[in-house]
């Protein structure tokens, strides 16, 4: 499946976290991938979905994604889509059942030594905390995840999104933030 010429990630907010995106494109990859039911189809509707905002949606196409990963029989695939369940989850504001997930996804992850995941499901916990508030274990979450991203030599992209989550929170424990930390613009594909 190809990846949009166009990045569908512009940057991410200071302020949430969440994702600046090209809604226009985020709208034409989805409807260029609606008929497809592979796997890494139904995992990219997944994160359009919910950086869109149609998080009903999102959590269906979780759910499906996380049924077929389990008939393909590869846990890898399986915990990659518990994880983004978990942060559709985190959107709905059901984050209580998002930190149970994405607990059980650092450790499984860990315990396989599946340390692309293991930071992942790190990143999205940090997201967690930082939605409820719980500055302190958000940033020990994406300092993790960055460690792991850094030892793995993961995309630039992903090691840059937890740079700048680890920057937001600190910015938010000092009650300060320069604009210019904020004004470089960072895409992913961490979906």
């Amino acid at each position: 499946m190809a990846v949009p010429d166009a990045p569908i990630i512009l940057g991410y907010d200071p302020d949430t976290l969440r994702e600046h995106i090209d809604v226009a494109a985020a709208e034409a990859r989805l409807e260029q991938i609606s008929h497809l039911r592979s796997l890494a189809a139904l995992n990219e509707r997944v994160a359009l979905l919910r950086m869109l905002g149609h998080l009903d949606a999102a959590f269906d196409e979780a759910q499906a994604a996380y049924r077929q990963s389990r008939f393909t029989g590869a846990r890898e695939d399986a915990l990659a889509a518990r994880i983004r369940r978990a942060v559709v989850q985190q959107y709905q504001g059901k984050t209580d059942q998002a930190l149970r997930e994405l607990d059980g996804c650092v450790d499984e992850a860990r315990t396989h030594e599946w340390m692309s995941l293991a930071a992942f499901a790190l990143q999205h916990r940090g997201k967690t905390h930082f939605d409820r508030g719980e500055l302190d274990a958000a940033l020990a979450d994406f300092e993790l995840a960055l460690k792991y991203r850094t030892d793995i030599e993961a995309p630039i992209d992903q090691v840059e999104s937890s740079k700048f989550a680890i920057r937001a929170v600190r910015a938010k424990l000092d009650g300060s933030r320069g604009e210019e930390e904020f004004n470089e613009p960072i895409t992913s594909h961490d979906l």
